[in-house]
């Protein structure tokens, strides 16, 4: 997601705040800022766009002798990206930046407001600011109002605060949101990531989710709920590009790992514990509509899909799903009771974009579920999810299908809820199912190295069958254009059920058929089906918490009491498969042939 960065020291502070900052490009963003404070002075300069126009800004301006200074790029969550929007954030003497979601903004927002703060962004950053500048009125020290107001905050946030009330000092806390403070000497570093402050410093301390405290100039006082803690350091590695993969391989297995934290921000502030509230639009988008249709390309398509069973099954609304480059053409009819729901990772993918200047043309409300603010797709919509996914640097897409899938099933049960249509009791059941759902996320080793050992076994062969039904008929789809991308091995989706009516013909040893069979749903109808292809020697690789006594192989997934928990945990085996069966045949993981990671022609 954002980009931190910190400084205490002698140097010039705006070029390594800068420097950092581009060494953090890679994570994607629409704004940047820094904040200094030198003798007493505080300075700040704020951007949109792109990071030469805050050096084009600052251009005039050196800073010079010791002080302190916070740097930031934002991918927006809470309000568009505009200058105001953009971090740091100011109170009266004080500024913030911070990464992450405060899930409980808007309480301590109406608190704030109550007491006559006046709020100027649309953020949940800028409470904290103002909750510590409203803490420090009776605290004893800056430092015991910076502790009561990390104290109030829910969610995730890795935060620094620089304020005149302590003007060589940066207070910092962390929580499930990275970030690290680096050593050199007397001066001290805070990024988001290794990689602006390799060259820089020479020993880093990788902050732990809950700790929080303040640094000075050679010194670092670090806290936790048990009160102070030592730090230990440890070397810092030297590779900037290893740094920016986080230690991982390829971006696309960094991306993978990096499911379980975006799905939590993409749930932050939406799924509350009575059900789905989005406060992006007004429940007055849903007024007149009786039928959805959804327009997508490629990954998104299938994650388009797979909602169509929850909005009919849970909103009890008719949904469409048209893939955007033949809607384009098909002369539609489309009337103004429908909702055109646009789903795309760039918001530029050109056929959705034309898709949706077409509804637009026929009067249809439009929504956009997408990853980038401001992008073409969410300014021509009436209204736009955003993802919050972060950037996603491997073309084949792993955690923007992820967030796509999840935010299109917390907007049906957001419509269930408009229609009642579901009854209380279910919904508590799908909350719960949300909630368990970054776990299901998690990678762990065992599993990882168990499709590690198995994928040397599907190195050759006619051809893959990725096999599924109900929802798991999109993920069958998605598990095959995976493996089609970075494999470039050929493979195909199927509902299991057809296999019969013509795919089984190519069913012989050479065939590996990858057969998605959850326990919760229709698991007897899929066993069936499996037990047909076994019966005409085809290969089989089963995914699921029931053992199956016919598979060639067997990857166990976890018992759930959801679909789509299951879903989601299915979802991580064919990503690491695709990965691992690409990596042995030696292909480009990150930059298969072929393929853009934004689609801007026709």
């Amino acid at each position: 997601m954002c980009g931190i960065v910190g400084y205490i020291g002698h140097k010039e502070k705006k070029e390594i705040l800068l420097d950092g900052l581009q060494e953090l490009e890679y994570r994607g963003y629409d704004s940047a800022g820094i904040a200094i404070i030198e003798d007493g002075t505080l300075k700040h300069f704020k951007e949109i766009g792109k990071l030469e126009n805050l050096r084009q800004k600052t251009k005039s301006y050196t800073s010079n002798g010791f002080g302190v200074a916070i740097g930031h790029t934002r991918w927006a969550t809470h309000g568009k990206p505009t200058e105001l929007n953009a971090h740091p954030h100011l109170g009266e003497y004080s500024f913030i930046i911070h990464n992450g979601i405060i899930e409980n903004y808007q309480e301590i927002k109406n608190e704030l407001t109550a007491e006559g703060v006046q709020f100027v962004s649309q953020t949940d950053t800028e409470v904290i600011v103002h909750s510590f500048e409203n803490e420090n009125h009776t605290a004893k020290t800056p430092f015991e109002a910076f502790t009561n107001t990390v104290k109030k905050l829910e969610g995730a946030y890795a935060t620094l605060l620089v304020t005149k009330a302590a003007p060589n000092t940066i207070f910092f806390a962390k929580s499930r949101s990275p970030m690290l403070i680096g050593f050199d000497g007397d001066d001290v570093y805070f990024a988001s990531s290794d990689s602006p402050v390799i060259g820089k410093a020479n020993e880093v301390y990788y902050l732990e989710d809950g700790e929080y405290g303040y640094a000075k100039s050679g010194e670092v006082k670090l806290f936790d709920a048990n009160g102070e803690r030592k730090i230990s350091k440890q070397a810092l590695a030297t590779d900037k590009v290893l740094a920016q993969k986080d230690g991982y391989r390829f971006f696309m297995e960094k991306e993978i790992y990096e499911q379980s934290r975006v799905m939590s921000e993409t749930m932050m502030g939406r799924v509350l514990d009575s059900g789905i509230d989005f406060d992006e639009f007004d429940k007055s988008l849903f007024d007149g509509i009786y039928a959805i249709k959804i327009c997508a390309c490629g990954t998104s398509y299938h994650s388009a899909l797979a909602a169509s069973y929850l909005f009919e099954r849970i909103a009890k609304m008719r949904c469409d799903i048209e893939i955007a480059s033949e809607f384009r053409y098909k002369e539609p009819f489309l009337t103004d009771k429908t909702l055109f729901i646009t789903v795309s990772q760039s918001g530029e993918t050109a056929d959705t974009l034309e898709a949706l200047k077409m509804a637009k043309r026929a009067g249809l409300k439009s929504l956009s579920i997408c990853n980038v603010d401001n992008s073409s797709i969410v300014r021509e919509s009436d209204a736009a999810i955003l993802t919050r996914a972060g950037i996603e640097k491997g073309v084949a897409s792993t955690k923007a299908f992820a967030t796509q899938a999840m935010v299109l099933w917390m907007l049906s049960l957001y419509i269930g809820q408009l229609r009642n249509t579901i009854p209380k009791d279910k919904i508590e059941i799908e909350i719960d199912a949300m909630l368990h759902t970054p776990k299901a996320l998690v990678v762990e080793d065992k599993l990882h190295e168990r499709i590690h050992r198995l994928s040397k076994r599907y190195l050759h062969g006619h051809g893959f069958f990725f096999i599924g039904r109900d929802i798991f008929y999109p993920l069958a789809l998605e598990g095959a254009l995976k493996l089609k991308e970075i494999s470039y091995l050929h493979a195909e989706g199927y509902p299991a059920g057809e296999m019969k009516h013509g795919p089984i013909a190519l069913a012989d040893s050479e065939l590996f058929t990858i057969a998605l069979m959850p326990k919760t749903l229709l698991y007897d109808k899929m066993k069936s089906n499996v037990e047909e292809l076994s019966a005409r020697d085809a290969t089989i690789l089963a995914i699921s918490p029931e053992t199956f006594e016919l598979a060639d192989d067997f990857i166990q997934t976890k018992h759930a009491n959801h679909p789509m928990v299951e879903f989601f945990e299915m979802m991580v085996v064919t990503q690491l498969l695709a990965l691992e069966i690409s990596v042995r045949l030696g292909n480009d993981v990150d930059m298969p042939r072929n393929l853009a990671k934004s689609v801007t022609v026709e």
